[in-house]
């Protein structure tokens, strides 16, 4: 678990770390998010003279935003935990709840590579891959929770399985996972990563270079049916596998250049807050309950 303490221009005041206890069980968990958000909120009366006025909390799975309950997590291993009124009842403040993801990118699209445009798709590239559609600000997260997956966009028919259920998915072959995967058997060393195919690929390890470029080509077609969707400013692409750098970002881009008709074109940037992009969205989310209008009486 990654915490922060937040300011209202999204400035890091304080971070924390600690481990979630999920080897304990998922009622574990919970005591563990409730009792860190208390030391949160200790830590700033004591040294910053004041507590946090509301506070944001982002996780994994399936998140019912709208009714503050973490619907389920197969990682954290619970369904329908009502983290918004255990925090609230905690706290003594408001509390806002988001899925990781889309909190990452609406830091992402406020304050990081997408700061000002007015519509973005943030997609970190890490074990899977999900997506956040930016759209005026704010992140889309659909009618039931699910807007954004577009790591289970079929871009391969009859590919390989999918935990979802689907053959062909993104997320088998672009993921990190997946490049470290399929680098780990061409390499022949089981415990090869996409870090280390990256370093063989910038080395012009041919094997190395077809394996990347493989993940390139599938993630050029995941975008580019996206892009036609959504139409975004600013593709921003994070998680491990952008670490990599312009070993990943310069054939992306040429890869999607190659790809679009009459789309447009859109920026191919890398994320800019790395790992605390969660902690940062997280607390925008906190900052926007106590700014955004609440009742049409407000909001005129």
């Amino acid at each position: 678990m990654k915490a922060a303490l937040v300011g209202t221009d999204g400035e890091l005041l304080h971070q924390a770390r600690r481990a979630t206890g999920r080897e304990r069980g998922p009622d574990a968990v919970v005591d563990g998010i409730l009792d860190f958000a208390a030391e949160l909120r200790a830590y700033g009366v004591e040294h910053l003279g004041e507590p946090a006025a509301a506070a944001g909390v982002a996780v994994p799975g399936i998140v019912d935003e709208e009714r503050g309950i973490a619907a389920y997590s197969a990682n954290l291993g619970w369904r329908d935990v009502p983290l918004r009124s255990l925090l609230g009842e905690r706290l003594g403040v408001p509390v806002a709840l988001g899925h990781d993801v889309r909190t990452g990118g609406l830091a992402e699209g406020r304050i990081g590579a997408g700061r000002g445009a007015d519509r973005f798709l943030f997609v970190p590239l890490g074990t899977g891959i999900a997506g956040a559609i930016g759209i005026g600000g704010r992140v889309e997260s659909g009618a039931h929770g699910f807007a954004g997956e577009i790591g289970h966009i079929v871009v391969r028919p009859g590919g390989s399985p999918c935990p979802c259920g689907q053959r062909g998915c993104l997320e088998r072959y672009a993921s990190a996972a997946a490049v470290s995967e399929a680098w780990a058997s061409v390499s022949g060393d089981p415990e090869a990563d996409a870090a280390d195919c990256a370093k063989a690929v910038e080395s012009g390890d041919p094997q190395a270079q077809a394996v990347w470029q493989n993940a390139v080509d599938a993630l050029a077609d995941g975008l580019v049916t996206a892009l036609t969707l959504l139409d975004p400013r600013t593709l921003i692409i994070g998680g491990g596998l952008a670490e990599a750098g312009e070993t990943l970002f310069t054939p992306l881009r040429d890869a999607v250049r190659r790809r679009v008709t009459f789309q447009k074109l859109p920026s191919v940037v890398p994320a800019a807050l790395g790992d605390t992009a969660g902690c940062l969205g997280a607390g925008l989310l906190a900052w926007d309950l106590l700014t955004t209008p609440t009742t049409p009486e407000e909001a005129t």
